[in-house]
């Protein structure tokens, strides 16, 4: 991700969309095709020096008219006239943010696609291994931990199936000074092309050439590309960052439900192992709301051109990208050497005694004790179980209220209590491989 969204890369996306702007020009009539490869030429061959043009970029408040001038400088002296004909700084730094937020979309995608696999192997291999559901951090009721696996797995679908709307819908900029292309259009008119439709024309053209969509107007002050790539790094983020507080919750030492493939260890406590993958994506994830909130500043931008807005954007997009992205390649490494001991998801199920199918003796016994009765009966039998009077499964088999009708060893045993899990690990496998076969290839 740091190549993908380098300063290198930066000024490397915004040559390429001065060379897109050139040879859409040329095929449109507008520019000599000559032209159009002598820029492209001489944008391959520019070294552009990115700490010396950031240091000059100061005098105009963006990189791309110095970016302009060097690129100028470089062209054939027949050509250099035709570098940026009608463009605008906001029309080439926009469109290059554009090419890499697709860029480094796409390699998140790639990465959320390798935990998706993964998980979903986990989800089918561990349906039927039996743990113990929490809420509010306590002892609730049986799961699965496929269950558990199917459930991060929703997540990261989530996840990629926003990712991928918002990398099809990523748009070009091309707007002129004040969005209204009218440079563009009056280069046209003068080498003899027709203003009607050069516009949409010109848009759809340099689009095609960077592989992004061509917006009805421009969006120079409209910014919800800009938001909508800081909610998908969120959306990115939070998913993976659920899972990863999972995991670091179930591999504390007296838990030990899960473990990393190999543990960091500490710098004073030879003995710890400590869960680093998992507590680098928590990070990301945190962090990443902030940058997004940054981002969502940018949709009051002023006019038709805002002066602060447009800058301030620069740093946090290539934070939220790099958050994203870096967190969806660190979970494919968790997830693909996570250990699961099944030895261990018993032993805490079984931990209260059997106090984890109260819900279950609860439904059944309404019927034939009453609700209230029932509920009472059980609240008893916990508390003599809290106390230290017994086991909470020995208890209820030892209440003379229950009829020798009832299976109470079905009832007390937790992995008969599973519900509709196995059905809903089913329909999560089921969505994934409907999302595997939509996968960008």
């Amino acid at each position: 991700m740091d190549t993908l969204l380098a300063d290198e890369a930066w000024v490397e996306a915004m040559l390429s969309v001065e060379v897109a702007l050139a040879r859409t020009q040329a095929r449109l009539g507008v520019i000599p095709e000559t032209a159009a490869g002598a820029i492209a030429e001489a944008a391959k061959a520019t070294h552009i020096d990115v700490a010396a043009l950031a240091r000059r970029a100061r005098g105009a408040g963006n990189p791309v008219v110095e970016l302009v001038r060097a690129l100028t400088a470089a062209t054939d002296e027949g050509a250099a006239d035709y570098v940026h004909r009608g463009g605008t700084s906001q029309d080439i730094l926009d469109s290059a943010t554009m090419v890499l937020a697709a860029r480094a979309l796409r390699h998140t995608d790639a990465s959320l696609a390798r935990v998706a696999d993964t998980l979903a192997t986990l989800a089918d291999e561990h349906r039927h291994t039996p743990m113990a559901a929490r809420t509010l951090t306590q002892h609730a009721v049986p799961t699965t931990f496929g269950l558990k696996a199917a459930g991060w797995l929703t997540l990261v679908l989530d996840a990629t199936e926003r990712l991928r709307r918002t990398l099809t819908d990523l748009p070009v900029q091309l707007g002129g000074a004040a969005g209204t292309l009218a440079a563009y259009v009056e280069y046209a008119r003068a080498a003899g092309v027709p203003a009607s439709g050069h516009a949409a024309a010109l848009t759809e053209g340099v689009a095609a050439e960077l592989g992004l969509r061509a917006p009805a107007v421009p969006w120079h002050t409209q910014r919800t590309p800009i938001a909508d790539l800081g909610w998908v790094s969120v959306v990115v983020t939070g998913a993976l960052g659920k899972l990863a507080v999972d995991v670091l919750g179930a591999s504390r030492t007296e838990v030990g439900e899960v473990a990393e493939a190999s543990g960091g260890g500490s710098s004073a406590m030879p003995q710890k192992q400590n869960p680093v993958l998992a507590t680098l994506i928590v990070s990301a994830a945190r962090q990443a709301p902030a940058y997004a909130a940054m981002l969502g500043q940018s949709m009051l931008a002023e006019d038709e051109r805002s002066p602060g807005g447009w800058h301030s954007e620069w740093q946090p997009l290539r934070e939220t990208l790099r958050l994203a992205g870096g967190a969806a390649h660190t979970a494919a490494e968790l997830v693909s050497g996570l250990r699961v001991f099944p030895e261990r998801l018993a032993e805490n199920l079984a931990m209260g005694g059997g106090t984890i199918v109260s819900e279950r003796l609860g439904v059944v016994l309404a019927p034939v004790l009453g609700k209230a009765a029932a509920k009472e009966l059980l609240g008893r039998i916990a508390r003599q179980a809290a106390a230290g009077e017994g086991r909470f499964a020995d208890l209820v088999r030892a209440a003379p209220e229950l009829t020798d009708a009832l299976d109470l060893e079905d009832l007390l045993a937790p992995e008969n209590y599973l519900g509709a899990a196995d059905e809903l690990v089913d329909r999560v496998l089921a969505r994934h491989m409907t999302v595997t076969r939509d996968r960008p290839q």
